[in-house]
């Protein structure tokens, strides 16, 4: 799109109208949107397209569409967080990540919804209702930057940004076929700085790796309002270059501990063989520090969303009742708990950084144990019920915001019941970039083209499909 606005084949308007006209078709089935700024989208692209007209471009994303998970501030829409409890105030100003985007030409379509505090992978809000898995409806879309991923699935824009504080781009984009990716901790400014122990991050959720990467390199860099920011900002790699031969490569289909699905495993272990295939060493292992990850995010992720406990017996009742229920398993934690999990987590962190340290270049691992499951549930039918524990089919995504790695889900095929399944490369810390051309070069070499909607954009801008 950005190719096509700088050669004048397309303008800014015809984008966003065509964008906007799928959106209006499948949206009301999707229902993917907290808030669609239809009047002012619109407005920001006469202005982008005025400027293309005398040769001036704002940056590398001129005239390109973009959403934003309703955690991150947009001047001018509020900023709800997936719950009734918060208020409709509008946002004074944009966020950093928002704001570099939108300094780079991007046209801010609207806010997409998400789980209530981000506190679930799966895709029901009690303040915006389900969001539907546009591969099939009624199923989850994954969370908690739901509409995000379902958006990118359903080709309604090509850029979304999401926020991943255990998996939650990684896990939406594996139940929806599409990319998302996690980057290292601190590469793109979080404001306001979360207090969950430094665990959530930004990143795009794409139809495809350079998207994502394009991005990352507009978001990352410095910010004095994140102290937890990296100096460094983000280079692309030459995606036209990346190959997998010679990398030493390990795949672990369980962590050492972890329940998966059979028809998620082949198609993992599939994706694994063609690493190998591509030139690449692929050894199956199963890390030691693997098994110590469950009670390990068991007793800090309820731990870190203490602060959204309802204030009373009246305003629980507007709130998720997953959520309550982590909440109340938590109640009884004291300081010295957290802190000795803390602890726990910095050996933990550590001894991923060793491993990887002691010669492997990646990890492979499925994105989740499960293809997409029905809506209202926490886990799936065929899964051990309980109130509120998503977290025993996402065991492989956590302990990378525990440890702070580069992880990106690409989709690697589709289950017998035509779900997608992401395969998830996870790099050493700080090494983004490698973790993409990895992804870049998989996806080359097996294609996911489909879409789960095949009808195409308007004829008007049929070109920009």
């Amino acid at each position: 799109m950005a190719t096509l606005v700088r050669r004048r084949i397309a303008s800014p308007m015809e984008i966003v109208d065509a964008v906007l006209a799928r959106i209006e078709r499948l949206e009301p089935e999707i229902n993917a949107f907290a808030a669609l700024d239809i009047d002012r989208v619109r407005d920001a692209a006469r202005q982008s397209e005025a400027l293309m007209m005398q040769d001036r471009f704002l940056g590398p994303l001129h005239g390109v569409p973009v959403t934003v998970k309703d955690v991150q501030a947009v001047a001018g829409l509020p900023t709800r967080r997936g719950s009734r409890l918060t208020t409709a105030d509008h946002a004074e100003q944009d966020s950093p990540a928002v704001a570099r985007l939108r300094a780079a030409g991007a046209l801010i379509l609207g806010k997409t919804t998400m789980t209530e505090h981000g506190w679930t992978a799966v895709s029901d809000s009690p303040l915006t209702g389900t969001t539907h898995n546009p591969w099939k409806h009624g199923f989850t879309s994954g969370g908690s930057s739901a509409g995000a991923a379902a958006l990118a699935a359903a080709g309604c824009g090509p850029l979304h940004l999401g926020t991943d504080g255990a998996g939650s781009v990684r896990i939406p984009a594996h139940f929806c076929g599409v990319v998302g990716f996690k980057p290292s901790f601190g590469r793109v400014p979080y404001v306001p700085v979360p207090n969950n122990g430094s665990l959530s991050h930004i990143g795009p959720l794409t139809g495809d790796v350079p998207d994502g990467a394009l991005m990352l390199e507009v978001m990352a860099g410095p910010h004095a309002a994140d102290f937890t920011s990296l100096p460094i900002g983000f280079r692309a790699p030459d995606f036209e270059r990346a190959e997998l031969k010679g990398l030493r490569i390990a795949y672990s289909p369980t962590l050492g501990h972890a329940r998966v699905d059979p028809e998620v495993a082949d198609l993992v272990a599939e994706a694994g063989r063609a690493f190998a295939d591509l030139g690449a060493y692929v050894e199956e292992v199963e890390p030691d520090w693997g098994p110590q990850g469950p009670d390990l995010i068991r007793a800090l992720w309820g731990a870190a969303l203490l602060s959204a406990r309802p204030a009373d017996a009246e305003a629980a009742e507007s709130m998720d009742e997953g959520l309550i229920a982590c909440l109340r398993d938590s109640d009884g934690a004291t300081l010295g708990d957290v802190q000795a999990a803390q602890a726990r987590r910095i050996a933990y962190a550590a001894a991923i950084g060793h491993w990887f340290d002691s010669g492997w270049d990646l990890l492979l691992t499925p994105a989740a144990s499960v293809a997409a499951f029905e809506v209202g549930r926490q886990r799936p039918a065929h899964w051990p019920d309980h109130a509120w524990d998503w977290i025993s089919w996402a065991e492989f995504s956590y302990p990378f915001n525990l440890a702070h790695n580069p992880a990106i889900s690409v989709p690697c095929g589709l289950t017998k019941g035509g779900l997608p399944v992401g395969l998830q490369i996870v790099g050493p810390r700080h090494d983004d970039a490698a973790v993409m051309a990895a992804a870049h070069a998989y996806l080359t070499a097996r294609p996911f083209r489909r879409r789960p909607y095949d009808d195409q954009l308007p004829s008007k801008a049929a070109d920009l499909r």
